[in-house]
């Protein structure tokens, strides 16, 4: 089936007696659906729909690219959990570590353009990194979670956030967790950190990593999606996201891998040592101002689709090359698959998520995208030639396939046939 140009725009409401409203919400006689789907595709209406009327979505919003063409950009319900504010077409929201696979995109921007090698050592471009056990790590055991940084031996502000010098030295002096390249574990939020300082270094321009995108990948695709927020955004366009909360944990631990839940639970594990790094708040303004290459990137699901789609067609557009696309898609390299910091097996691979028995997506190995903390999940899909986003505001406790993404993946490729 081939894809066709999308419809004209249409806002469709649910009736009430359907929708499962969160508790403390108020009362509302719809939730509208508004946006396009090309013909074929109204499955994935329709499951976005039942989100809202079955599955508890506060606000959300996908889209997809498929052959290079827009197939389905919706958007619905609320822009905050408490109140009536609707999401609109250019709503933004905070997708956490959708975020990683974004910063990933910059610096295969800088292997392409021969500034950056994936399998040099880090101290190349950052001597002051290579001390304290991290000598020979190289950048590709690093964006593979595999260098053993994941914690930070202080609290990290978001006013020393602002200070990204300040922010190299203290990463230099980090140790790692255990033998660099001998395991892997999710690096939870210093993956960005050190991405940050990768491509100052490794710019010529010296420019930051949110800079950097946005004039290399957001303004030469034309897509609203930002790392460091620019306080002239309106507050009226951000939705607020309705976080976890350990009584929300409770009621998901039917669902989450015990294994992951054991580990958060500990005190002294990595996994709960990861979050102790960073404290804030995702609704907090300040936060979305700084850049956290790892968590803190807001914007669209039709800016991260397109991106995605954009390195799905091949990345020439945006001067990726054949060699780099390939690094990008050839099978992870990682000397086992359990994770030390989640306790479950995981697939990383320059930066990327890939998929795995336990993670699969896309229609084949050479998939590559980032889940976010709380249901959101992006990806490019090459041998589909497929860009693809999900984002919402009611965060919950799946790692990977929330029920609400889910539906709406596998009806997207049964669309596409």
């Amino acid at each position: 089936m081939t894809a066709t140009k999308p419809t004209q725009e249409s806002t469709r409401s649910l009736g009430n007696s359907r929708y499962r409203r969160e508790p403390g919400a108020p009362t509302v006689a719809t939730t509208h659906i508004g946006g396009r789907v090309a013909p074929g595709f109204e499955d994935v209406r329709a499951e976005f729909e039942r989100n809202f009327a079955e599955r508890g979505e506060i606000g959300a919003a996908v889209a997809a690219y498929w052959r290079g063409e827009k197939v389905v950009d919706l958007w619905g319900g609320r822009r905050t959990p408490q109140g009536d504010a609707p999401w609109k077409e250019d709503t933004m929201v905070v997708v956490n570590s959708i975020t990683k696979g974004l910063a990933a995109m910059t610096l295969a921007l800088a292997n392409a353009r021969g500034w950056l090698d994936y399998d040099a050592p880090v101290g190349r471009y950052w001597p002051e990194f290579a001390r304290s056990g991290k000598e020979h790590i190289t950048v590709r055991q690093l964006l593979g979670h595999e260098a053993g940084l994941v914690v930070l031996d202080e609290q990290i502000t978001v006013d020393k956030l602002r200070d990204l010098d300040y922010v190299a030295r203290l990463l230099a002096r980090q140790k790692p967790a255990w033998t660099p390249g001998t395991r892997h574990g999710y690096h939870t939020m210093t993956l960005g950190l050190y991405m940050q300082e990768l491509i100052r270094r490794a710019d010529p321009s010296h420019r930051t990593l949110g800079r950097f995108f946005r004039e290399e990948i957001a303004v030469p695709l034309g897509v609203e999606f930002y790392i460091g927020l620019p306080p002239t955004v309106p507050a009226d366009r951000l939705a607020r996201l309705r976080t976890l909360s350990p009584w929300r944990g409770l009621m998901a631990l039917r669902y989450t891998p015990l294994a992951v839940t054991l580990k958060m639970i500990r005190p002294g594990s990595l996994l709960r040592r990861s979050f102790n790094g960073l404290g804030a708040d995702p609704n907090d303004r300040s936060y979305l101002e700084v850049e956290v290459p790892a968590g803190n990137g807001i914007g669209t699901a039709r800016a991260i689709a397109r991106a995605y789609s954009a390195f799905a067609e091949g990345g020439a557009e945006l001067g990726i090359t054949p060699e780099t696309l390939a690094r990008i898609t050839a099978p992870p390299e990682i000397a086992r698959p359990r994770d030390e910091v989640l306790g479950i097996p995981s697939y990383f691979s320059l930066g990327f998520l890939r998929p795995g028995p336990e993670a699969a997506f896309g229609s084949s190995p050479r998939a590559f995208g980032a889940p976010g903390a709380g249901g959101s999940f992006a990806f490019a899909d090459p041998d589909a030639r497929l860009g693809y986003a999900y984002v919402m505001n009611r965060m919950d406790f799946y790692l990977t396939d929330d029920p609400r993404e889910k539906a709406l993946r596998d009806a997207l490729y049964r669309a596409m046939g």
